[in-house]
């Protein structure tokens, strides 16, 4: 029997005033005016143009307070992954003495990465060479799993090629960090199982990856619409896109 007479519990209610509050907060927040290199390897140019331009989202489709939510903990959970790295013995350096994050900033400002970390030195007996790039994903359990099988750069090819330029791009500032393999972690947000892999820096998708980069800036500079990923809706990556209602209504 249907209840019309429902009222929402406090469960309900604290965690509605918990959304509305973070969701306001994530709109208060300036957006970005530039292309984030962690995003590059995206797999539609389309869409990254979208982001980078600020087109509105479909309806809808701005992010839930349950998904900011699933950001913070990601975020806390990389916290966590320092203290447990610095504490096996790695020197993990996150933040230069002015207390920002290391990153580049190419293209007029307008390609931008911030790292995770760098590792400056790091136990003999782990056989790492340093100084070496740190990155650090949070992901759920068949996600982990996959890239426990199949190594990040098959299974999640967006970090692979995020990697990769921030190896590239460092290099100026931190030499010797694109010639060592970047250390890899990734959090079982389920269980609480780490990963960690070496990865070694892929010059030639390092240069795709900038080359794109370039593409998207100067066809949103010249009013030209890229390609979209794929010639049917159905695909995967529209399907979860959150411009695909504005995007096909457009041309190809």
């Amino acid at each position: 029997m249907l209840d019309f007479n429902h009222r929402p519990g406090i469960a309900e209610r604290i965690n509605a005033a918990v959304d509305a509050a973070l969701e306001a907060e994530r709109a208060a927040t300036q957006p970005r005016d530039y292309l984030g290199a962690s995003r590059l390897g995206h797999a539609c140019e389309r869409a990254l143009q979208f982001e980078f331009a600020r087109a509105p989202k479909d309806e809808g489709q701005d992010f839930s307070g349950r998904s900011l939510r699933i950001f913070a903990i990601g975020h806390e959970l990389e916290d966590l992954a320092i203290r447990w790295l610095r504490a096996a013995g790695l020197d993990l350096v996150t933040q230069k003495r002015e207390g920002v994050q290391f990153g580049f900033s190419v293209a007029g400002g307008r390609i931008r990465g911030h790292v995770d970390g760098i590792v400056v030195e790091a136990p003999a007996a782990l056989g790492l060479r340093t100084p070496a790039l740190w990155e650090c994903k949070t992901m759920n359990a068949k996600n982990w799993h996959e890239t426990v099988a199949k190594g990040v750069t098959v299974a999640k090819p967006v970090y692979a090629a995020q990697i990769a330029l921030y190896q590239a791009y460092m290099e100026a500032t931190v030499p010797g960090i694109s010639a060592n393999p970047a250390l890899f972690t990734a959090i079982n947000k389920d269980t609480a199982e780490l990963h960690h892999e070496l990865v070694s820096f892929d010059a030639d998708l390092a240069q795709r990856m900038s080359d794109r980069g370039v593409r998207i800036l100067r066809a949103t500079d010249a009013g030209e619409l890229l390609p979209r990923v794929a010639q049917n809706r159905d695909f995967f990556e529209c399907r979860f896109c959150p411009w695909a209602e504005r995007c096909w209504s457009l041309p190809a």
